[in-house]
């Protein structure tokens, strides 16, 4: 009894020896955790290298696409696009607000990374519907009112936009009402709403007051047109009124439903 109680004391005394088993498990599923966490730091790391410290994904060349009038080096100049730096730390953002405020005649600009060594600059340009004419020159308005840029001659087949508000009562208070860059938008309204073959022999848009819109065609022709509303009925009716009346010189579409033409 003596000696088998001893040998059970020493197989107890060798099992209890080392870490328990829930310990030695802990441990092992711990070891590639451990692993995987540093390999990720690794990974991790090395991208940041790859990204902002090697000469791999640098800013080499910068293109230009979509201009109409500007010159692509007139862009690349306006944007300042930092090469030589890392592709992934360029501002798009920033690019893109310089382009627009240093040129204004760019509608909108898409900045995209071209990986692994390239900025592109895609460029829309705003498009003239009206000119004003100012001291020999002309500024350009596009289909949103906007005053984008002067030009020394006028683009073929924009017409002038003439603002000759008159001293009456009545216009004096539409101006108060409507001030020039709003009858500027109204003009750019009747503008867009013209019929291509009209649109086309239009020299001259005239304000006169909201509601006196007036249109000077190729040949000495006139349009009155009264505001901008109700425009592509118009549009409709002055198409039907100059086929059924081609050698008038004077057309008056200012209340669609009741249109007129006059002269020969």
């Amino acid at each position: 009894m003596a000696g088998s109680t001893t040998a059970e004391r020493g197989d107890r005394q060798q099992e209890s020896s080392g870490p328990p088993p829930a310990r030695r498990l802990a441990r092992r599923r711990l070891r590639p955790a451990l692993a995987g966490a540093a390999l990720v730091v690794l990974l991790s790391a090395g991208s940041v290298w790859l990204l902002y410290g090697s000469q791999w994904l640098r800013v080499e060349r910068v293109t230009v696409s979509g201009t109409q009038v500007l010159a692509p080096r007139q862009v690349t100049g306006a944007a300042e696009v930092p090469v030589g730096d890392p592709l992934v730390s360029v501002d798009t953002d920033a690019v893109e607000a310089r382009l627009r405020r240093e040129l204004p005649r760019i509608d909108t600009v898409d900045v995209v990374r071209s990986w692994p060594h390239g900025i592109s600059l895609k460029v829309v340009e705003r498009t003239p519907v009206l000119l004003v004419e100012n001291g020999g020159k002309f500024i350009e308005v596009d289909d949103e009112g906007v005053r984008f840029a002067t030009v020394s001659e006028a683009p073929k087949g924009v017409p002038v936009l003439e603002l000759t508000v008159s001293r009456s009562s009545s216009a004096a208070a539409s101006l108060r009402r409507f001030d020039e860059g709003r009858l500027t938008r109204e003009a750019v309204r009747v503008a867009r709403a013209l019929p291509p073959a009209v649109a086309r022999d239009t020299r001259v848009v005239e304000v006169r007051s909201f509601d006196a819109i007036s249109l000077e065609l190729n040949g000495g022709r006139t349009v009155a047109w009264g505001s901008s509303e109700k425009g592509h009925a118009k549009a409709r009716t002055l198409s039907a009124l100059m086929k059924a009346a081609p050698g008038a010189r004077h057309f008056d579409v200012s209340v669609p439903t009741a249109p007129a033409s006059s002269g020969s």
